[in-house]
């Protein structure tokens, strides 16, 4: 069974029971103990990767960096706490005007034209980054569409081209800044997202082409891409080749060992490593606590999507199933591309690494992510014995009948057969 099977008989929540309220009030412990976790684990890396460049940027305030840090964990957290307790059927009403503020903070970036490092992708001196809210913005307002478009899902018209066009506008938006890693993110979340609302699989490899076909040429326009791909290739033949970031981060794993030089006694962010405390903070992190560290900190990511997947597998709803694996694979996805640049991995990317990179607007947008999860969570009785799902609508089944089976009802994965309306019995 799909995704689709997840659903209730209308498409409307249902009323809220006793038995649903006592579901409502819990949500997943174990999600919340992953985060808990990450965040405690990126504040302790922060203030060793921070303090030297805070102390030379900020007139001998070493701890400049840091407090900000605790600040938008602060304000990420009340962000969060509000999320889990907003039912999340609402989102279908916010979606619209979360996404036209985000357009707007977008368009505003261009004009203020406000630059740092090259590129002109913040607000208010550098704190406000809109790309990072246009991820979490895209991914719940392509959850809402596609929940709403599920019966025209498979007709190219009213599917896929008006997705292409939503995912153009706003890559568009983000590249202008320039920042090609997060439009690339863009895509690569649409396409996920169409996939497992049950896009047609011949649709989804015609968008993967033609992304990568309109990808190869935007990078070939693009003197940035072009570097970073040369030195991507470069560096697979012969890791001394690589570009000037990777070798220093190659240089801080090859220090670090299994067990790591210990905190606060990293090198590399004093000598050559580039932004440590941000793009970087995975290199400090093996330099500092070795191979073991960067497993437990895998680890910690591996646990936060097991439980993510898992609330989607019992979401009430196919939007809350759709919704809660987009927001789990967006974040992992961020992490995995930060991890595997900074080992030479993939070609260069400034993805932050979600809850352990400084930034407050990646943090928060993230911890946002966690809030609507959570709320998910609540509704679906996520710490309760799992029970048999409503047999849904006839239609659903077959509109939903080729997405990917979170549920594991049958104990595997994988991708149902596409289900006919049953015909009248002979």
């Amino acid at each position: 069974m799909g995704v689709g099977a997840f659903v209730n008989q209308s498409n409307r929540p249902a009323a809220v029971g006793p038995a649903r309220r006592a579901r409502f009030s819990t949500g997943d412990l174990v999600l919340v103990a992953s985060i808990v976790a990450l965040c405690i684990f990126g504040l302790v890396v922060l203030y060793s990767a921070s303090t030297d460049f805070s102390f030379l940027v900020n007139d001998g305030d070493a701890t400049f960096i840091f407090r900000k840090q605790l600040l938008w964990l602060a304000i990420g957290s009340v962000v969060a706490v509000v999320f889990s307790r907003i039912d999340y059927h609402l989102w279908r009403q916010m979606a619209l005007p979360l996404m036209g503020i985000t357009v707007i903070l977008l368009i505003a970036v261009q004009i203020n034209n406000e630059v740092r490092l090259n590129a002109v992708r913040s607000l208010f001196r550098g704190s406000v980054q809109p790309s990072e809210l246009a991820k979490l913005a895209i991914i719940v307002y392509l959850s809402v569409w596609l929940y709403a478009k599920r019966e025209v899902l498979h007709d190219l018209q009213l599917g896929l081209i008006p997705l292409a066009s939503i995912l153009g506008l706003m890559g568009g938006f983000i590249y202008q800044q320039p920042d090609l890693s997060a439009a690339i993110t863009i895509f690569l979340l649409g396409g996920l997202l169409f996939f497992l609302a049950g896009g047609d699989l011949r649709q989804i490899v015609m968008f993967a082409v033609v992304a990568g076909l309109v990808g190869l040429v935007v990078v070939q326009f693009s003197s940035t891409g072009r570097d970073r791909i040369a030195n991507y290739l470069a560096g697979l033949k012969d890791p001394l080749h690589s570009g000037e970031h990777v070798m220093w981060s190659l240089e801080a794993v090859y220090r670090g060992g299994f067990f790591g030089v210990g905190i606060g006694n990293a090198s590399t962010k004093l000598i050559g490593l580039p932004f440590a405390a941000t793009d970087s903070i995975f290199a400090v992190v093996v330099e500092e606590l070795g191979l073991f560290g960067a497993m437990a900190l895998t680890g910690l990511y591996g646990m936060f999507l097991w439980r993510g997947l898992k609330i989607a597998s019992r979401a009430p709803d196919s939007l809350g199933a759709v919704l809660a694996a987009g927001l789990t694979f967006w974040i992992v996805i961020e992490a995995f591309i930060n991890m595997a640049v900074m080992v030479g991995l993939l070609p260069f990317a400034g993805n932050a690494l979600p809850f352990i990179s400084a930034g407050g607007s990646n943090l928060i947008s993230s911890l946002g992510a966690i809030g609507i999860l959570l709320s998910i969570s609540r509704q679906s009785g996520t710490k309760s014995p799992e029970k048999p799902a409503a047999r849904p609508d006839t239609q659903e089944r077959r509109t939903y009948g080729a997405s990917v089976d979170l549920r594991r009802r049958d104990r595997r994965r994988g991708l149902s057969r596409a289900r006919r309306p049953a015909g009248p019995a002979r």
